[in-house]
């Protein structure tokens, strides 16, 4: 090989991007301007923290991101594809396949076992019910469920649904996983061992994976933290170890601001 070749590795592709995002709500004469031309570019395989004060606009956010609400104004790319511009029932079927949701309840339906619920997005999509059902039960192993299969969720404990609920996200295998709180309403010890599956996960299916939290010992473990602030992002401190407690000084400074 040539010593002047370049041997660097080619840029990821992005996977999802935010183009002057922006989103108001009128009551009356009152605009409320939540989003203001907000920029995000996220590379295939890329973990993305978002935090802010309650109120920030990071639900809205995800909305945006996920289809779920249309902007203001902007534009927001998920493979190259501006999801804004579908219609409605295309952009139903674009995020059954493109896009995955972990939300901080697990929102799992209670008459059905773990295999079932994880199943469901398969179903949805028109699989047959075993291929289905063989693939929910190869991504509840991968989340360490596979003793777990057939239980419902009242069998589960508060971890063991939210693994379940994981495991739903990624059995489509989406490009994309917006998360909102995923980790708010567990002890520490099952945060962390979300923390880190999250992380396997991640490596394993190269999935990028946007999450918005409070919770900055989670977004230290990003490979990217932003806070929304303004209706903007903006980058965050770095956060390690040694300088988690002075970031979350700061993170409480700003939410009493």
């Amino acid at each position: 090989m040539n010593a002047n070749e370049n041997t660097s590795k080619p840029e990821a592709a992005l996977s999802f991007e935010c183009r002057q995002l922006s989103k108001s709500y009128q009551q009356g004469p009152i605009t409320t301007q939540v989003l203001s031309h907000l920029d995000l570019a996220v590379k295939a395989g890329e973990l993305v923290a978002i935090v802010g004060s309650s109120g920030c606009g990071k639900s809205t956010f995800l909305h945006l991101a996920g289809a779920l609400d249309t902007p203001s104004t902007g534009e927001v790319f998920i493979n190259g594809v501006n999801i804004h511009q579908l219609s409605e029932k295309q952009r139903a079927k674009f995020r059954n396949q493109h896009i995955g949701f972990i939300y901080q309840f697990h929102h799992l339906m209670m008459e059905f076992s773990a295999q079932e619920n994880v199943a469901m997005p398969l179903l949805i999509r028109g699989d047959s019910p075993k291929d289905a059902l063989a693939q929910a039960q190869v991504m509840l192993e991968q989340v360490g469920l596979s003793h777990r299969t057939h239980h419902r969720p009242s069998e589960l404990s508060g971890g063991e649904r939210q693994r379940v609920a994981i495991a739903r996200a990624l059995v489509t295998k989406p490009s994309l996983i917006l998360a909102d709180e995923p980790t708010g309403n567990l002890d520490f010890d099952t945060a962390e061992q979300i923390y880190q599956l999250l992380q396997t996960l991640n490596r394993t299916v190269n999935t990028s994976f946007v999450i918005v939290t409070h919770d900055l010992t989670l977004a230290a473990k990003m490979d990217r933290q932003l806070r929304l602030e303004h209706g903007h992002l903006k980058p965050l401190a770095d956060i390690s170890p040694s300088n988690l407690e002075s970031v979350q000084n700061e993170q409480r400074q700003a939410e009493e601001s």
